[in-house]
């Protein structure tokens, strides 16, 4: 049996494809798992001894149609479930299986601020696409290959090569991450060395927060690669961070976990902490929240209460207690 399993983005949604393919590739022995997915993302499922080939997006989706045609699969598990996997399947005819998005209950519940999608997780709504094949959860967490062996003192300064707490400050959309001077009181409250990591966008804000804290908060923002930056996840004690792909990856290595969201919220995309023994989901009840399913530049409302109104105490007695 030849499976193609199909994602194309985002990193977060890719991440909880994981214990899809984990789960086809193990209670189906005999099979061929290939995944395919944007070039982008290519880093997510490198090294995965799960994955007999990776398959990538080409800029033409004929000739991608032309690659998937040729490998001869007997399946197609679709895990996107959009126009472009809609033409794929027709395209090619082969038989497949289709993550249901339920699109208008998302609607209806974002816009009407009403709870009609259960908070079921999104890698057991991706698994619902594969029960035909006999493939049930094996209750692991997600997976997750750094590249190479690191090394802390490559990467720390010694002053934090040891129970520290990552924090990572990055997020696509601004609704979805702290303000720095709440980040800057919440870390003040922390009784553990501080890592603060994020891409070259957060730099700026990395360094504001670290002026105001002092020796306790090293700032790695824009200074490591991505896979440095999960190396240090995977190393430390425990990890705070907001919604976005580095928070979900640091699951794969279940340390403490504290997910934290403003403008967004985990239920309605099935993406709250997966398989960590350890894990606090901070946000607060408004009627206003959600505002938007992946977050927005600004508050719509002006006054980002999600956020500047979240308690830090509760958060850093989690972190402090580990």
């Amino acid at each position: 049996m030849k499976i193609l399993v199909i994602r194309f983005s985002s990193m977060g949604d890719i991440i909880y494809t994981t214990p899809i393919v984990r789960c086809l590739k193990k209670q189906l022995p005999d099979a061929e798992v290939h995944f395919i997915t944007k070039p982008a993302f290519k880093y997510i499922y490198d090294n995965n001894p799960y994955v007999d080939k990776l398959l990538l997006l080409k800029p033409s989706l004929s000739d991608t149609i032309a690659d998937i045609k040729a490998e001869g699969y007997d399946h197609i598990i679709d895990l996107h479930n959009n126009l472009r996997t809609a033409i794929i399947k027709l395209r090619t005819g082969i038989q497949s299986s289709t993550y249901k998005k339920q699109t208008i209950r998302k609607w209806l519940s974002l816009k009407l601020n009403l709870k009609l999608v259960p908070p079921v997780h999104l890698v057991d709504r991706y698994l619902k696409a594969v029960q035909f094949l006999g493939v049930t959860n094996d209750g692991q967490p997600i997976d997750y290959y750094i590249k190479k062996d690191h090394q802390l003192p490559a990467l720390l300064p010694a002053s934090h090569q040891n129970n520290y707490v990552a924090f990572v400050i990055g997020a696509t959309h601004f609704t979805k991450r702290m303000p720095n001077q709440k980040i800057i009181n919440l870390c003040r409250q922390l009784n553990f060395p501080i890592v603060l990591l994020g891409g070259a966008d957060v730099k700026a804000n990395g360094d504001e927060i670290a002026a105001a804290i002092g020796n306790n908060i090293y700032n790695a923002c824009g200074v490591t690669t991505l896979d440095e930056s999960v190396f240090l996840v995977s190393k430390a004690h425990s990890i705070i961070g907001f919604d976005t792909g580095l928070t979900h990856i640091a699951e794969a290595f279940d340390k403490p976990i504290v997910s934290i969201w403003g403008g967004t919220v985990p239920d309605l995309l099935g993406v709250q902490p997966y398989m960590v023994k350890d894990a606090m989901v901070a946000g607060i009840d408004l009627s206003c929240r959600p505002c938007s399913k992946f977050g927005l530049e600004k508050c719509p409302l002006g006054h980002f209460k999600c956020m500047y109104d979240m308690p830090e105490e509760p958060i850093a007695g989690f972190v402090n207690i580990k």
